[in-house]
């Protein structure tokens, strides 16, 4: 791998536990009282980040690793995937107003919990026995193809990033923004502070 690019990505078992940690801590951030809009943001960011993992792993983690071992987990893997889209299809097709919203992204978060658990103990530690060599490689190819699949949707991830941020959050960036542009508009015009 490119020496470079070697240094700037995180090898395949890191970039995923990198994606664990990303949903978790959107997990964590859903309160089943908060606000209609910030439970969207919270969710649409979830299914979309948990989305863009399952086919990177699908596509390139899991056939690497299915080339040297076959235990239980890796074998269970798919029907997990697929139940966790059906989880988000459902999702999608609610409100958060609705009265089933909160427990299909609590029965989601048990599914991801269990899947992650899973993962974290047996699939990556192995494949970090196994696959040493070519981590590098496979998490190259894989922030190749997250940069494809993600370049598409910039627009509906800053727009969920915004809902799931409550209006105080919101209220305190514009303002150091703001501040920002005026101490930037006071330094280059020569005064300074």
């Amino acid at each position: 791998m490119n020496p470079v690019l070697s240094a700037v990505t995180p090898n395949a078992t890191n970039m995923i536990r990198l994606d664990h940690t990303h949903v978790m801590a959107t997990f964590h951030q859903y309160t089943t009282t908060s606000r209609p809009q910030i439970k969207l943001g919270l969710v649409n960011t979830t299914c979309l980040a948990l989305e863009v993992h399952a086919q990177l792993e699908e596509e390139i983690f899991y056939p690497a690793v299915r080339e040297i071992t076959e235990n239980e987990a890796i074998k269970k893997a798919p029907a997990e995937h697929a139940e966790m889209r059906r989880l988000i299809a459902l999702l999608r097709s609610m409100e958060p107003q609705d009265v089933r919203y909160d427990d299909t992204y609590m029965e989601l978060m048990r599914d991801v919990l269990h899947h992650v658990a899973d993962e974290e103990t047996i699939i990556l530690p192995e494949a970090e026995r196994l696959l040493q060599n070519q981590l590098g490689d496979l998490g190259a190819r894989m922030m190749k193809r997250r940069m494809q699949l993600v370049a598409p949707r910039t627009k509906d991830i800053a727009m969920n990033m915004a809902r799931a941020m409550p209006a105080s959050s919101v209220a305190m960036v514009a303002g150091a923004a703001v501040a920002g542009l005026l101490l930037g508009r006071r330094w280059t015009s020569g005064s300074n502070l």
